[in-house]
């Protein structure tokens, strides 16, 4: 089904461009709404020189990427509007839509590769141990970080998990990626604990009415998104003094203590759910706590 009221903005190419995406390519509706945001500025940005998508030649579409970047766009959205040009107009030619492809010989600006920020294990500790106990809310949250530190989870995977997803007799859990890709992830001791907590004393009276058929609700018995989980998360963090406390970054914490600890690296791509390597590589270029105390004992000048 096609996003309403967005036609006019972007034409029937774009559509249907989109649609395949989110039918074939299972693409998230965050990717789709970007890819979308993209397009417009492109269409946009065609009409100031009386031109279309149809009649695009390479030069202004080099032109737009150069207006983008003298707006101050990031390099990683540079990219990513350039990876919605490029699949447009492949998308076109294949269908038989276009006559020409402008974007084929375009360039990709290349990425600086950003660490993660990880938390220390006692801050990480601190956080996922902050809810206390007590009352519905409380448990609720401290599974919630018991599984986003202990399984690694994305903010996405967490709130998209449904009761019948988690076995904690078996303690594993089924999740879902990104382009739906399913992965089991082990549950750890304290997450275990901390769901069958949950599920006995909180989850029954968290949901009021009819249930919404995901694990994790909100205080009025809904589903919880991720907003709302981002803002739990930040509440928490800020009660134990931490500024760096996002659900994010208890996934990169679950992956570099993981190494820390002398896990390989293919064993983390698995968990973290990776389709590429060197997604994971990044990780190892950490300055952990490990790396710091190899350099201090073998290094002659440490």
């Amino acid at each position: 089904m096609k996003e309403g009221g967005a036609a006019s903005a972007t034409g029937p190419l774009v559509d249907e461009f989109l649609e395949r995406l989110r039918v074939e390519d299972g693409s998230s509706a965050l990717t789709i709404a970007a890819y979308r945001r993209d397009l417009a500025r492109l269409v946009e940005f065609l009409r100031t020189r009386r031109r279309t998508l149809e009649t695009a030649r390479p030069d202004d579409l080099v032109a737009h990427l150069e207006a983008l970047r003298r707006g101050g766009r990031s390099p990683r959205t540079l990219a990513r509007g350039l990876a919605a040009v490029r699949g447009l107009y492949r998308f076109g030619r294949r269908a038989g839509l276009l006559r020409e492809n402008p974007a084929a010989l375009l360039e990709t600006p290349r990425l600086p590769r950003r660490l993660p920020r990880a938390l220390s294990k006692p801050d990480a500790t601190a956080l996922v141990e902050s809810p206390g106990d007590g009352n519905p809310r409380a448990w609720r949250d401290r599974a919630m970080l018991e599984l986003l530190y202990g399984s690694g989870l994305r903010a996405s995977e967490l709130v998209g998990l449904r009761p019948a997803d988690v076995d904690l007799q078996t303690q594993l859990l089924v999740c879902r990626g990104k382009r739906d890709r399913q992965r089991m992830v082990p549950i750890g001791d304290a997450a275990r604990r901390a769901l069958a907590t949950y599920l006995e004393r909180a989850r029954p009276r968290l949901v009021r009415g009819a249930d919404p058929g995901v694990l994790f609700v909100n205080a009025r018995g809904q589903a919880l998104g991720r907003q709302g989980l981002w803002r739990i998360v930040r509440m928490r963090a800020r009660g134990v003094g931490l500024r760096g406390g996002f659900p994010h970054a208890l996934r990169h914490s679950f992956a570099s203590h993981l190494l820390e600890g002398g896990a390989d690296l293919r064993s983390v791509q698995a968990l973290l759910g990776h389709a590429d390597i060197g997604t994971t590589e990044i990780y190892t270029h950490l300055p952990t706590d490990a790396v710091r105390r190899l350099y201090r004992t073998f290094h002659p000048r440490a």
